[in-house]
């Protein structure tokens, strides 16, 4: 009986002893695994499906990547516990959405919440470029149809606030379009009326001395505006338009005004001597010797004319910086109030 004790105790001891490996082995088995779910939503809480979930340890191995149910869910399983993971989500049209650290314990069941994506915001980058020559022709068409009372040409006039200088194309063609319009035509036959009636310059009286005016005063307007309007700006790169101030006080204008005819804007935007204009009477009157009787020809007569076609363009603007722009149609319409 006591043999039987004896190896009864053996037995145990030598169980016990063999039990410490497997509870090492036990002890020594991975963590169990935890599981992180969550429901992708908008700021006004409407899920989103198929948005991109990317589950990833901050330090470790490469992310898992799922994407949203149709109601907006995800669950990642087999996550290891005691890992620092992060969550990113992404979605078409919104910005993306980052989790806080999650850490997680053995069999944890984690639900992210507060996951709401809001609506990506755009730059929109708009490049714009000046082009001179594109609004010199936008506005150049538009004085095309400037007329006093829609009948009288007024087409070498700007009411714009920023004038783009004309081309040389563009002053030739305003020169042109000014000498040949039929109310030019009828204004020659008026002033040579005028001229017949003073018998001024000396060619008589009759139809052919009124031929002979006609031919005079087409011929000094042609040159004049030729020359001062079009050859001139275009050497010298100056606006041979006025440039309409129409505000500030009356003196302001007025001085605007008269200094018009003997200070230029270059195509440069640049305050200039105006040649061109001065040129223009200068060059105008002295090509009068040629067509002018003997009686009306001389170095004092052009002097006298270049005098007298400064002070004809010291009215024009001051006609057209006080009167006339209150009655030109402008873009089709006409001006009524300044």
């Amino acid at each position: 009986m006591k043999r039987l004790y004896i190896d009864l105790g053996a037995a145990l001891a030598v169980g016990f002893v063999l039990s410490f490996p497997a509870l090492g082995q036990i002890s020594q088995q991975a963590p169990r695994a935890a599981t992180i779910m969550g429901t992708v939503a908008d700021v006004n809480d409407d899920v989103i499906p198929n948005a991109t979930v990317v589950l990833k340890e901050v330090e470790g191995k490469a992310p898992r990547t799922i994407l949203s149910t149709e109601n907006g869910m995800f669950e990642f399983h087999d996550v290891t516990p005691g890992i620092t993971y992060q969550l990113t989500i992404s979605a078409k049209d919104y910005e993306d959405w980052i989790s806080t650290p999650i850490i997680l314990n053995p069999d944890q069941f984690r639900i992210v919440t507060g996951i709401q994506l809001r609506i990506a915001t755009y730059r929109i980058t708009v490049d714009v470029h000046y082009d001179p020559v594109k609004v010199a022709k936008e506005q150049f068409k538009a004085e095309e149809k400037q007329r006093v009372f829609g009948i009288i040409p007024n087409f070498y006039v700007s009411y714009e606030s920023d004038p783009a200088p004309l081309t040389t194309g563009m002053k030739f063609k305003l020169a042109l379009k000014v000498s040949t319009d039929p109310v030019t035509a009828a204004g020659v036959l008026l002033v040579a009326s005028a001229k017949q009636a003073g018998n001024t310059p000396d060619y008589g009286q009759g139809w052919g001395a009124y031929g002979k005016r006609v031919g005079a005063v087409t011929t000094d307007g042609f040159s004049d505006i030729m020359i001062g309007g079009a050859i001139l700006p275009s050497l010298l790169h100056q606006d041979p338009r006025y440039f309409y101030q129409g505000t500030g006080t009356t003196g302001s204008r007025f001085r605007h005004a008269v200094l018009n005819t003997f200070v230029a804007r270059g195509d440069n935007g640049k305050s200039q001597p105006n040649y061109s204009s001065l040129g223009g009477v200068l060059a105008s009157s002295s090509l009068a010797n040629l067509y002018y009787p003997k009686s009306n020809r001389g170095v004092g007569l052009v002097f006298g004319n270049f005098a007298i076609g400064i002070a004809e363009r010291i009215g024009a603007s001051l006609a057209q910086e006080f009167l006339l722009g209150k009655f030109t149609r402008r873009g089709g319409h006409l001006k009524s109030s300044e």
